[in-house]
């Protein structure tokens, strides 16, 4: 019996620790010769479209990239693989790595976090915005 319990609280604490883990590793942008061609999710690249390719997440993961240097970070949907080169880690559309500002740049060191470990209450929509009120939807609908 107590071999089971730590075995449980063992494997738990294992999960709850990849669910919290961040990936550190460099980062590049698609080039705008891509703009238009499709991705290995079946959709078009679009260079003002906010989406990465990263080699093993799952195709419609929300990622938040963040470049440690200036401390500005963008939410990234995975709509790719790659990338093919060994010492990236992810590679951002046009628009993502402009709001990261490592254009200049070109390659870039980031923190990558996956947005289902964070709480989905932080995402509830305030009856005031914009988005709200464009989908009909507000708070006061429920």
């Amino acid at each position: 019996m107590r071999i089971s319990s730590l075995l449980t609280l063992l494997f738990l604490c294992i999960a709850l620790t990849s669910i919290y883990a961040q990936q550190r590793g460099n980062a590049s942008f698609y080039s705008s010769r891509m703009h238009g061609r499709h991705t290995s999710d079946g959709g078009k690249y679009h260079t003002d479209s906010l989406t990465c390719a990263h080699r093993t997440y799952p195709f419609g993961t929300l990622l938040k990239v963040r470049n440690p240097k200036n401390d500005k970070q963008v939410i990234v949907k995975v709509t790719d693989r790659g990338p093919h080169r060994k010492r990236l880690l992810i590679d951002l559309s046009y628009s993502a790595a402009k709001e990261l500002d490592i254009v200049r740049a070109g390659v870039a060191q980031v923190e990558i976090t996956r947005m289902d470990s964070v709480p989905a209450k932080q995402f509830i929509l305030p009856s005031e915005s914009v988005l709200a009120q464009v989908s009909g939807k507000t708070n006061s609908n429920k």
